[in-house]
């Protein structure tokens, strides 16, 4: 196994080691979900909201594209 396959999979863990006790919390604002939504304005509308919405679609259409094109994005 390389190391980057360690690597990856070290950070899935830390990833799940935050995300489930956040869930399982139950208060708001823990999990990666309501910090994207703060981030990116997607519950409100404050000054600049539209380009924080532009710059999280066009990185989720790059990833996207990027995935399913084998990387040719």
């Amino acid at each position: 196994m390389s190391p980057y396959t360690v690597a990856w999979l070290a950070w899935i863990g830390f990833f799940f080691a935050i995300e489930v006790p956040a869930i399982l919390d139950r208060r708001p604002g823990g999990t990666l979900s309501e910090h994207v939504w703060d981030w990116f304005a997607i519950k409100s509308k404050p000054t600049g909201y539209r380009s924080r919405r532009f710059v999280l679609v066009a990185f989720l259409a790059w990833l996207v594209g990027h995935f399913l094109t084998g990387g040719a994005l």
